[in-house]
């Protein structure tokens, strides 16, 4: 797929869910040092990676959960491209209160659409699903026509959200691409609970660095950037028919297992930290990894 273009950008209206989390942060930053018409929706002040990015930028505040506040900031801004990235990403967080992940994840989804569907001149719209949305009782590695079976809360928010968009595809028509990534990590990653975050934060200060699983999980890991340019990539090409209404797998077809990936980036830093393995026994799926080959034929 190729790269992003600054002047497909310039001047076009984009609403972005999800801004301040670590893809939407990136794919704001580059929206707007290519001149597009960036207007986000934030629910409440939040850290932000990029403050110079937000001050040039519309802030649209309210909930994604809230048809009429996306509806209004649709239309009054004459919004053409939506990327919907609003969602709770955090496993154990959904595991302990599945409801607020599912009123946002899924809930957060048909709003989104359906504002989308009442809204003339939206010519292009993402929805990044997950690797996770592929649950686990399909081969390795995860093909784009690979079911959807997701049984834990997380995972079967991504889901919900990625076949109510193909409803809105199959139903309404509407100019949806769907894109399926592994785990995210790069700068402006703001959350020191997940994996990455942590592990340098303990590695630089010499803190104690623990594994809560057995260290064997097999997951994808993509680099944020290169998310985010793919994902603004394929927004471009969405004037082509045969793109629209597809899914796309991004990885670089190298999975790791967690403790393969921990162990590179000590050594990376040079830190002499060592991960204490707890080898609990974790809800979540154990070996997930995409193949990406779908998206080199565009």
């Amino acid at each position: 797929m190729k790269e992003s273009s600054k002047k497909f950008w310039d001047n076009r209206n984009v609403f972005i869910t999800g801004s301040t989390g670590l893809l939407g942060s990136w794919i704001t930053k580059y929206l707007v040092e290519m001149n597009a018409n960036v207007i986000v929706l934030i629910r409440k002040d939040v850290p932000k990676p990029f403050a110079k990015t937000f001050s040039k930028v519309k802030i649209v505040r309210g909930d994604v959960s809230n048809y009429d506040v996306v509806l209004s900031a649709l239309k009054q801004n004459k919004i053409e491209t939506v990327f919907h990235l609003a969602a709770q990403t955090i496993s154990p967080v959904a595991n302990k209160n599945p409801l607020a992940t599912f009123e946002t994840n899924i809930k957060g989804t048909w709003i989104v659409l359906e504002a989308c569907r009442n809204t003339p001149g939206i010519g292009r719209i993402i929805i990044p699903s997950s690797d996770k949305a592929y649950g686990e009782d399909e081969p390795l590695p995860y093909t784009e026509e690979s079911r959807l079976t997701a049984k834990r809360p997380y995972t079967v928010s991504k889901s919900c959200a990625d076949l109510i968009a193909q409803t809105y595809i199959a139903t309404y028509d509407l100019p949806i691409c769907i894109t399926r990534c592994g785990n995210f990590f790069g700068g402006g990653d703001l959350l020191f609970s997940r994996l990455v975050p942590s592990v340098i934060k303990a590695g630089f200060l010499n803190e104690e660095l623990v594994i809560r699983s057995d260290g064997k999980f097999t997951r994808d890991f993509l680099y944020v950037e290169d998310g985010a340019l793919a994902t603004l990539a394929l927004a471009e090409l969405m004037d082509k028919k045969n793109i629209r209404g597809q899914s796309f797998n991004f990885s670089y077809e190298s999975p790791l297992t967690v403790l393969e990936f921990v162990e590179l980036i000590l050594k990376k830093i040079k830190s002499p930290v060592s991960p204490k393995v707890l080898g609990l026994k974790l809800n979540e799926v154990r070996d997930q990894y995409l193949s990406s080959e779908k998206q080199k034929e565009y």
